[in-house]
């Protein structure tokens, strides 16, 4: 339980950004909270968090979370004209949690800090189910003495928050585990359907392939998923191509070759094309 006198503010309640906040209210915080469809707060309101009608209200916390789906929606809510730098006060720490390009979050860094606000770029690795069960892992970047202060509340939300760098190479270290999650779905997905192919049934396959050294406790737990064929999502392909695109654009920059991840785009690109854009990720496997 939090003793600590600190007032949060959580902007962005979604699937991932509700999980998260319910482990700050759950730990004993104070929490004020913003979603645009004002709705989607009931739930962490009925467990204790209070909602506020506009963003610049967030303005008083101490430390306000953000948690948006593309680059273009942390702008607005930070920098726009009624975003969290609009108001008359303004939050001491901002820590954005989204998954956006290095770029957008040093522009934003940029007006935060010119405006007095202290920011850090922390991503988080977990889907919400993971999330809510204290497994989440967090990598964050920015100036070495605002983690140090935040960390103590990170660790509330996550299993483990990593100081990645003071600058933005929290984005990047995010944008990688995406495309390795990426291509580890691609390939798990192939060779379970070569071996059903060849008459293996597919829940005896996963079962054999998660006692060897190749199992891990993601592909445990999606096991029953792939083999009932249930798409609930947990994180969309959509969502997982704009990650792609994220990321091999900043392998082109740095000019990295990264041909197993190209070649997954091209297969995520027509999941979305095919109907599947607002399905699992697992749908790969159709």
């Amino acid at each position: 339980m939090n003793t600590n006198a600190r007032n949060l503010g959580w902007l962005g309640t979604g699937r991932m950004g509700a999980a998260m906040a319910g482990r700050l209210i759950d730990a004993g915080e104070d929490v004020c909270v913003w979603n645009r469809t004002a709705s989607k707060t009931a739930p962490l309101v009925a467990r204790g968090a209070r909602a506020v009608e506009r963003i610049t209200d967030l303005g008083g916390c101490d430390i306000v979370f953000v948690m948006v789906s593309t680059p273009g929606d942390l702008e607005e809510v930070i920098c726009g004209q009624h975003g969290l730098l609009g108001g008359d006060r303004r939050p001491a720490t901002i820590v954005d949690c989204s998954t956006v390009s290095a770029a957008a979050s040093a522009a934003v860094r940029a007006a935060a800090e010119a405006a007095g606000t202290a920011f850090l770029a922390a991503p988080v690795s977990g889907n919400p189910h993971v999330v809510a069960e204290g497994g989440a892992c967090i990598v964050a970047s920015g100036p070495a003495e605002v983690f140090a202060e935040v960390r103590p509340v990170l660790e509330e939300i996550a299993k483990i928050a990593v100081h990645a760098g003071e600058g933005e190479q929290a984005r990047l270290v995010k944008l990688c585990t995406n495309l390795y999650l990426g291509m580890m779905v691609q390939a798990l997905v192939e060779v379970t359907s070569l071996a059903e192919k060849g008459g293996t049934d597919r829940a005896a396959f996963l079962e054999f392939l998660n006692g060897t050294v190749l199992g891990s406790d993601w592909v445990r737990k999606r096991t029953s998923d792939l083999v009932r064929r249930d798409w609930t999502p947990t994180f969309t392909t959509e969502l997982l191509r704009k990650d792609f695109d994220l990321g091999l654009d900043v392998a082109r920059s740095l000019e990295v070759p990264m041909p197993v991840g190209a070649t997954v785009y091209q297969l995520i690109q027509s999941a979305v094309g095919t109907g599947l854009r607002d399905e699992d990720f697992l749908s790969l496997y159709e």
